[in-house]
């Protein structure tokens, strides 16, 4: 009968060494997915660290003012009393306000012929411009500059010196046997002084109209020029055609800017000029008005219904534009 004598004891610890350990369990590695969302968060959340100042802002000093704008609309408030509601009586009372009506007949002249004549300005310096010469970024620098400084109160100043009685403009248009007696004080010439400030500032749809210009293809022209096509018809059937969205962007933004002529116009027309609005009122941009309803005869509830209503005219001309551009703007894809 076979007996199992037990090992010593130093073989058994020999053999407990010996014996293989079970590996201590690792750490799970990170699925790619759960990596790629924990990055994403983090960019995330210091995208909206970065745009937080922006929000901060737009809240306090856009969206905030515009609520407080519109609420005020509808009081009588002069900024001393607490607003008393009136509901539609300011919008009432501008239908019958005949210096209103004025503001709103100035300010749509100046539109109507600012704006034409300032994109034709840019995009005639454009097209002299497109093609390289030597000098090129001196001229478009130089043509640029007064898009910088033209809405300036210096400027304003400048211009107002200009066009005065007996200055520059009128000694040098009596060498032609032109007597203008000063366009500033002449309520029939005293716009197109303002007209020609704006068309001055043609820097930033010019340079809109040289990147638009540049996409047009050049074997388009040469094309045309095969066939025999003039320079009038090379312009009407392919610049203007390739061109047309850059078109319509400037168009929609010089009548806004338009909308909101100020200080210009508050600058040229200056002290001397009658009562405010220029000689006869002829300078009386919508924007004047409403600045004098609002500051000067303490009427904020009225300003603010005034605000309104420009917003709302920009914006049924901002849609009627948007309408018309099927007609008439055309777009690589081949729509309109």
């Amino acid at each position: 009968m076979r007996t199992d004598t037990p090992a010593p004891a130093g073989a058994q610890g020999e053999r407990a060494v010996e014996s293989p350990r079970r590996p201590a369990p690792s750490a799970p590695v990170p699925r790619p997915a759960a990596t790629a969302r924990r990055r994403a968060r983090r960019e995330t959340v210091a995208g909206y660290l970065f745009l937080s100042p922006w929000c901060v802002g737009i809240l306090l000093l856009t969206l905030g003012p515009m609520l407080v704008s519109l609420y005020l609309a509808f009081t009588d408030y002069n900024f001393f009393d607490s607003p008393r509601w009136v509901g539609l009586e300011n919008f009432s009372e501008m239908f019958s306000d005949d210096r209103w009506w004025t503001s709103v007949r100035v300010t749509a002249v100046f539109v109507l012929i600012a704006t034409p004549l300032k994109l034709a300005v840019a995009l005639g310096v454009a097209m002299l411009l497109v093609r390289p010469r030597k000098g090129q970024g001196f001229y478009r620098s130089a043509f640029y500059a007064p898009s910088l400084i033209g809405a300036s109160v210096s400027i304003g100043i400048v211009w107002r010196a200009l066009f005065q009685d007996d200055a520059v403009v009128d000694r040098s248009l009596s060498l032609f046997g032109w007597d203008g007696g000063g366009w500033v004080g002449d309520p029939d010439w005293s716009m197109p002084t303002l007209v020609a400030l704006s068309a001055w500032q043609f820097g930033a749809p010019m340079v809109i109209f040289l990147a638009g210009l540049k996409q047009v293809p050049r074997e388009l022209y040469e094309a045309a020029e095969v066939d025999g096509a003039g320079a009038w018809r090379r312009f009407r059937s392919i610049t203007l055609p390739m061109i047309s969205p850059v078109l319509f962007f400037n168009l929609l933004l010089e009548i806004i800017h338009s909308f909101q002529i100020f200080t210009s116009a508050l600058v040229i027309a200056g002290p001397g000029g009658g009562r405010a609005g220029g000689p006869g009122d002829s300078l009386l941009v919508y924007t004047w008005y409403l600045y004098e309803q609002g500051f000067s005869n303490l009427r904020m509830g009225y300003a603010s219904a005034m605000a309104w209503m420009l917003l709302a005219g920009i914006a049924v001309v901002t849609a009627v534009l948007f309408w018309s551009q099927r007609r008439w703007v055309h777009y690589e894809e081949g729509g309109r």
